[in-house]
């Protein structure tokens, strides 16, 4: 089954490509790989969540963040899809590093960054294994709760 078809099964499709905020190119190819620039978890032009993540009030939760995460790594798809012609061309999914804005007692950064982690596999299966960093940051570009980079080997 062809990517697009896996999205469409999945009741996914492909979001615009999120315009970067600041001098960068949403993603770059160099032989057959593909590194996107780090993805926000936009969705219409906007951030559905802002902050730290963490268990508390004002706090996002870790599950909110799981959810953004997914988005991010969707945004990056569609970054990759733009630079490549369409996402048939991904023949693995290389690496996932993972930011999460994190409150200073929250240390469940792997489980938010599953999020990207498991629509990969969703998406792609086998292919969809990755090496991965989660890594917990004080704040992260218009104060979102997220920001997904991913490496992807192309044909």
């Amino acid at each position: 089954m062809s990517v697009s078809g896996r999205l469409h099964e999945l009741g996914l499709s492909l979001p615009t490509v999120v315009p970067p905020v600041a001098t960068y190119v949403p993603a770059v190819r160099h032989g057959d790989l593909v590194w996107t620039s780090g993805q926000l978890p936009m969705v219409d032009g906007a951030l559905p969540f802002t902050g730290k993540v963490g268990e508390g009030p004002g706090l996002v939760t870790p599950e909110q963040a799981t959810e953004l995460a997914r988005v991010a790594a969707l945004n990056g798809l569609a970054a990759i899809a733009a630079k490549v012609g369409n996402l048939d061309a991904v023949v693995k999914i290389v690496k996932v590093v993972g930011y999460v804005a994190s409150d200073p007692s929250f240390t469940g950064q792997p489980a938010v960054v599953n999020g990207a982690s498991n629509l990969l596999g969703d998406v792609f299966g086998e292919a969809g294994l990755h090496a991965r960093s989660a890594v917990g940051v004080a704040a992260l570009p218009l104060d979102a709760p997220v920001e997904i980079e991913l490496v992807v080997a192309v044909s």
